[in-house]
């Protein structure tokens, strides 16, 4: 059975060449190679590949690089931009785009979008028309993602990170382990709140939350999520499975199967 992990980020360094659009409590670098090692590492055979929003906003250039290196390893997901009259040529010219199975909208409180927006109309029109999925990051921002997905009920919806925020008494954990929330602030200020807005797929040790989370709300349990247990002990996991000198990647010409 082929692993596959359903969200990675893989970028360059920050240099004049590829500069990045803001700089984030991340490791200095995680390149296509650096990630294709790491997975190799604990037996991933795959993964898909979103292009960081933090760094490089719409732009999936580096991705595509990574892509084309890597052609057996990694799906592509672009993040697209509402504000762009022309985005569904956009998605078009994505949808040609080797490895491309998905794209990405942002409808955080920050993004400040209406699940009314013109732009998001055309992007999810878009996306139906071309049999794309459309990742989503509505953390802090459920129901207004609740409202754009029963606005569209032919598209098809992921929903990135569960939706879930931690809360700021995680700010700490978050911060031992050097990661941050996408988009997040500078690196110089590691103890502000959002920094505890983590990436639970990326723990790379052990890290408990209690129980503030909360039940789901009621129209994000409608969607079909149930309860999930915290504080899994991924340290374990990791460390029971062999190392591989190379993934059997991900079949050719498809995208991984939907877990």
């Amino acid at each position: 059975m082929a692993i596959i992990d359903s969200q990675v980020h893989s970028y360059a360094a920050n240099t004049p060449k590829r500069p990045w659009h803001s700089v984030p409590n991340w490791p200095d670098h995680v390149t296509g190679d650096e990630m294709v090692a790491a997975m190799d590492t604990v037996g991933v055979d795959g993964a898909i590949f979103i292009s960081a929003f933090s760094m490089y906003r719409y732009d999936a250039s580096y991705a595509v690089e990574v892509q084309r290196a890597h052609p057996g390893r990694f799906a592509l997901v672009k993040p697209v931009d509402p504000d762009n009259p022309a985005v569904a040529d956009v998605i078009a010219d994505w949808k040609k785009t080797p490895g491309a199975v998905g794209i990405r909208i942002m409808m955080t409180k920050e993004a400040g979008r209406d699940p009314n927006d013109p732009g998001l109309d055309r992007i999810l029109r878009a996306a139906v028309r071309h049999d794309f999925p459309v990742n989503m990051l509505c953390w802090g921002n459920v129901d207004a993602g609740a409202a754009l997905i029963d606005r569209h009920p032919d598209a098809r919806f992921i929903i990135d990170h569960l939706a879930i925020m931690l809360a700021p008494n995680a700010t700490r954990s978050a911060a031992a382990v050097g990661r941050s929330a996408e988009g997040a602030g500078p690196r110089q200020a590691p103890e502000r709140g959002d920094q505890g807005q983590r990436c639970l797929h990326a723990v790379p040790r052990t890290l408990s939350f209690p129980g503030h989370l909360g039940p789901p709300r009621p129209r994000v349990r409608r969607l079909g999520f149930r309860p999930l247990p915290v504080g899994y002990r991924l340290d374990s996991r990791l460390r029971s499975r062999q190392p591989r000198t190379g993934g059997r990647g991900l079949p050719p010409n498809r995208p991984p199967e939907r877990q």
